[in-house]
Order: C-alpha cells, then structure tokens, then sequence
C-alpha cells in the first residue's frame, strides 16, 4: 500500500480526531488514519496529514461488483466495497481506501 503526505485542510484546533469525533478509524502501520471525505487524515505533530491510500489489490488481482463477495454501499457519486473494515472505491485503473 502506498500513501502520499499532503497537509489535511483543517487543523488539530479547528476539528480535532479522535474516539467520539465521528469519522471511521482505520488502521495505517504504526497509527490510525481518520476517514475525512474520500480521504485519510492522520496525526503528526501539530496537524493532520493527509493519506490518500491506495488499495491493497489491483484491478486486475480483484475486480469489485455484483457478486465479489464484498458488500457494496453507495458513496456520493460511485459505490464503495467492503473489504477488510474498509472500503474500496474504483479510481481509473486502481482502487482507493475510502
């Protein structure tokens, strides 16, 4: 799996992450990463890094869809598949974490 670290567009003072804060948890390595939108926020220092996750399969490892065995759920505009306590949502030629 790989992540980018971009700054997240809000700070530990404006919203801060945690237990009862209301975005899904889900284990990144060593910490955890807070679903926000269609993207992980994960604690460093003073702010929040953005962690735009990339599935642990590919397209062509596991193709997500009617009868995958993944429990599809609708998000916004496209739908995501459970996989693992997560979500997988189809991005050009990969899948996202959502």
């Amino acid at each position: 799996m790989t992540s980018t670290d971009i700054h997240a567009e809000h700070t530990t003072a404006e919203h801060t992450h945690g237990p009862d804060c209301g975005h899904e948890t889900v284990q990144h390595g060593d910490h955890v990463d807070y679903v926000h939108g269609t993207h992980h926020h994960a604690l460093h220092g003073d702010h929040y890094d953005e962690h735009e996750s990339v599935a642990e399969h590919t397209v062509t490892e596991h193709t997500h869809g009617e009868n995958c065995g993944h429990e599809a759920v609708q998000h916004e505009d496209h739908v995501d598949y459970v996989h693992d306590g997560h979500r997988h949502a189809v991005h050009e030629d990969h899948y996202d974490e959502h």
